[in-house]
């Protein structure tokens, strides 16, 4: 099984008012992130809006990364669905076009019991055999993980870390506690990746490292040195980006960002909108602030 480690942003997907995915922006990106330094490449995570698109999409997002990664870094593929069947043939699907990891997210419509959510995060690890992520958002989730449910997924064998966006990090310690080598945490932008490193992180799957690439792995790189007054100074400033990210929707700011940096993303998939004029101007001030 590949060991993952590190700075995995959560790519977005350029998608044209058409529909059409812009899978030469997306390359572009890909490429230049890998140069940047990142240690891996998540498509369709919560930033790359895999709730707004359709299987054609998600399926071409995941197979330009794929082709644009080359296999230089690993490619941790986001597994999404209301129904465990479909979430099945996703992660079927990502494997058989060479991902090299699955990040399996649960959405619920209807509240879920606890054995019904380890099933289906059983069921998407069962299905294939690469290393499996399992992520927990409270914020979006109906269904959140618990401890006990964490603990007993550790236990397969190809459930081998865990993304936790609930902006607990005492959690992630209890979860560390609890697991021992059985899961290794990664932090989400929802945590201070500085202190998720302290206490034993690998590393961080987040939308800010989109933007923030080459900072995001110097300050991976102080941490994993314990360099940690260097780490703290560079996290203090890095904040700023996702004090930003966290004011307005994930999807409109990181690609807001990106088009400042002259990547044509687009906007995010509708509902959603594009940030305002103003809005912009506050993710144009952190980037500056960030150099």
């Amino acid at each position: 099984m590949p060991e993952f480690h590190g700075v995995f942003p959560y790519l977005v997907s350029p998608v044209d008012a058409d529909g059409t995915v812009r899978t030469k922006v997306l390359g572009k990106l890909c490429d230049d992130l890998i140069g940047a330094g990142v240690h891996g490449l998540t498509p369709l995570g919560s930033t790359g809006e895999f709730a707004y698109l359709n299987a054609a999409q998600r399926t071409a997002v995941v197979q330009t990364t794929i082709e644009a990664t080359k296999g230089r870094v690993p490619v941790v593929a986001g597994v999404a669905s209301t129904s465990t069947a479909d979430a099945v043939a996703q992660a079927k699907a990502y494997q058989k076009l060479g991902a090299n990891g699955i990040l399996a997210i649960m959405e619920a419509y209807f509240p879920i019991a606890d054995a019904q959510i380890e099933s289906y995060f059983r069921a998407i690890a069962d299905a294939v055999d690469i290393p499996v992520v399992i992520y927990t958002n409270p914020q979006f989730q109906r269904s959140d993980l618990t401890l006990d449910v964490i603990a007993r997924l550790a236990e397969h064998p190809r459930i081998g870390y865990i993304k936790d966006a609930s902006t607990n990090t005492g959690r992630l310690l209890s979860i560390m506690n609890r697991c021992g080598d059985g899961i290794r945490v990664f932090s989400a932008s929802a945590h201070i990746p500085a202190a998720v490193m302290l206490i034993g992180g690998l590393g961080w799957m987040a939308g800010p490292a989109c933007i923030i690439p080459r900072q995001s792995v110097e300050l991976y790189n102080l941490c994993r040195a314990g360099r940690w007054d260097a780490a703290m100074t560079l996290q203090r400033k890095l904040w700023r980006i996702n004090e930003a990210f966290a004011r307005f929707n994930l999807a409109a700011c990181i690609k807001a960002g990106l088009s400042i940096q002259g990547y044509d993303v687009g906007d995010p998939v509708p509902p959603q909108a594009a940030l305002t004029a103003e809005q912009r101007k506050v993710v144009e001030a952190a980037l500056r602030e960030v150099g």
